[in-house]
């Protein structure tokens, strides 16, 4: 078999086994075992390259950016940060029609800068401005859409888990792919608010709603004590990793232990939820250490296939232009994004097309922002639109449907694809920062 038949049968291998059930990270590494065993003909060489494939993901000094980004997201939405960031964005949105759904998309820009959470944002969220929108007469699709829209901002805004992981892939700097997400993440969150602008004003039926009068506006004292703790945790995280204070691991631990006190003055946090967050933050951390260590191995085993070298003769004997490559790219992540999680598809195709972006000689920074932008549509696409599960799974509301989310939902990922095109034309918009 040419390694291309080798990469593509792997792929097809690798959704099979998830369709029959197996869990995701099992699928990726035996998938990769069993090929690296049967070109070679040698199972103690596929054990030595797990062995390495762990221990490279485990003693990462990096890889303690997960476990200490994920805590302080989980204790900061436990603070109540989120509720705090929506009531000061529905007030200054209250005049607009739209302008609550505005302000979900605002507020979950802000609680990205500080969780890192698309999940965390579309369960948060979705219990505050849902039940909101709709008291408001706004049409429950439309509300269930721009929470759906607006949370893959967690991903996207720093600090993001999924820029992480894409670091450990691709070799690059945790730091550097933060500043690169900061511009890509206002792009989308302005262009969701222009797109909720345009529907209000050319589809009203779909958007529904009308102006919200607000009796007793927060006064001034009261919004900075609101969105004091959240511009100090902001401050620290992005103002240090930008400034060269701390390191991406540092300013970790110095945001989880901002949020601890943040908690504990609001009084919020005791010592069995502080467990329970523990806990939590270890279960998650344990997934995406499987997950990057299966990817690790599926790299490795697409290395022995000669598929990078391959690609790279592939791309040299046919002239593919960069146009073509990243159609390729952004059809292969839409795929992949009906049937697999955002991590997955990132693990999966990020080794494939490293090499040809390598070659072409294009910042693996920008091709960072953009994979990861790519596969976040997936996260609003059927059927496995993991955003749309959560806002489901997390509103208690019978008139509200499954369908209606994804069908809420598919203007923004549309909004998305537009800001990705952007994105793969003027790459200057990630690297602005780092320049």
């Amino acid at each position: 078999m040419t390694p291309v038949e080798i990469g593509l049968l792997s792929i097809v291998a690798i959704i099979v086994l998830i369709y029959l059930g197996v869990y995701i990270p099992i699928a990726l590494g035996m998938v990769s075992f069993l090929a690296i065993w049967i070109m070679r003909d040698n199972i103690d060489l596929s054990f030595a390259l797990l062995k390495i494939a762990i221990g490279d993901s485990a003693m990462e000094y990096t890889f303690a950016t997960i476990p200490l980004f994920t805590f302080m997201g989980l204790i900061v939405s436990k603070a109540g940060l989120g509720a705090d960031i929506y009531s000061v964005m529905n007030q200054g949105f209250r005049r607009i029609t739209g302008g609550i759904g505005m302000a979900t998309v605002g507020a979950n820009a802000v609680f990205a800068a500080v969780t890192g959470s698309s999940i965390a944002s579309a369960s948060v969220f979705s219990k505050m401005s849902v039940p909101e929108m709709m008291k408001f007469d706004y049409n429950p699709r439309f509300a269930v859409g721009v929470v759906a829209g607006s949370s893959v901002l967690g991903m996207i805004i720093p600090p993001s888990a999924m820029l992480i992981i894409y670091s450990f892939v691709a070799e690059q700097s945790v730091g550097e792919m933060f500043l690169a997400g900061v511009v890509p993440g206002l792009l989308l969150a302005a262009a969701y608010v222009l797109a909720i602008w345009l529907m209000a004003r050319f589809t009203p039926g779909f958007v529904g709603g009308r102006k919200v009068e607000v009796a007793n506006l927060m006064p001034w004292s009261e919004i900075a004590l609101k969105l004091g703790p959240i511009a100090v945790l902001i401050f620290v995280v992005l103002g240090g990793i930008y400034t060269g204070w701390t390191t991406p691991v540092e300013a970790g631990a110095a945001g989880s232990a901002l949020g601890i006190l943040i908690a504990a003055l609001r009084g919020r946090i005791n010592w069995r939820s502080f467990w329970e967050t523990v806990i939590e933050t270890g279960h998650i951390t344990a997934a995406i250490l499987f997950l990057i260590t299966a990817a690790s191995m599926y790299a490795r085993m697409l290395g022995i296939a000669g598929l990078p070298n391959e690609l790279q003769t592939i791309l040299a004997a046919n002239e593919f232009s960069f146009f073509w490559i990243m159609v390729l790219l952004v059809v292969l992540m839409l795929f992949l994004g009906t049937i697999l999680d955002t991590a997955s598809i990132i693990l999966i195709v990020v080794p494939l097309f490293l090499p040809l972006i390598e070659a072409l000689g294009l910042s693996l920074v920008w091709f960072g922002i953009v994979a990861v932008v790519a596969a976040e549509i997936g996260l609003l696409t059927p059927p496995l639109g993991l955003s749309c599960f959560v806002i489901k799974a997390t509103l208690d509301d019978d008139r509200i449907t499954l369908k209606d989310v994804f069908l809420g939902a598919l203007p923004f990922a549309a909004v998305m694809l537009v800001v990705l095109v952007l994105l793969i034309r003027f790459p200057a918009l990630s690297l602005a920062i780092l320049n």
